[in-house]
């Protein structure tokens, strides 16, 4: 009986602290608006998020993709859900495919490499300077 009654307490508590696995088609589900920005004299993308997006907000994640170096020394790089040659950056698929990396520590990935993360999802429809999707606290699951 101690058996089943630990077993039961491991699955439960197991289910309810695990980060939520996430993947891309999951985060497809938004819609952009252009609108003009006075402030840099272009026209940028805002987000409006689905309500199953939104509900991903600030829990705790876990998603695959590959890495895009954007500054090394600076610890930045981005996840996308395509290698590099086909990624939002080179023209051939939408800003919903990539996701900043806040990472916790100072890391050195090559590009293209195939990892997966967690962390704390931030949602972003304001700042033009970031990508919609922020990966707080994000570490490499092995």
């Amino acid at each position: 009986m101690r058996y089943i009654l630990l077993l039961f307490t491991t699955v439960l508590c197991t289910s309810l602290f695990a980060q939520k696995q996430v993947r891309w088609e999951d985060l497809s589900k938004v819609t952009f608006t252009e609108v003009y920005n006075e402030d840099i004299g272009a026209y940028v993308m805002i987000p409006s998020f689905s309500e199953s997006i939104k509900a991903l907000e600030g829990q705790e994640i876990e998603i695959k993709g590959h890495i895009i170096p954007l500054d090394i020394k600076a610890n930045d790089f981005v996840l996308s859900a395509f290698p590099f040659a086909s990624c939002f950056f080179c023209g051939n698929s939408g800003p919903e495919t990539v996701m900043e990396l806040k990472l916790n520590v100072k890391s050195n990935y090559d590009t293209d490499e195939y990892k997966t993360f967690k962390g704390i999802l931030k949602l972003n429809a304001e700042d033009i300077y970031s990508l919609n999707y922020i990966l707080l606290n994000a570490t490499e699951v092995n």
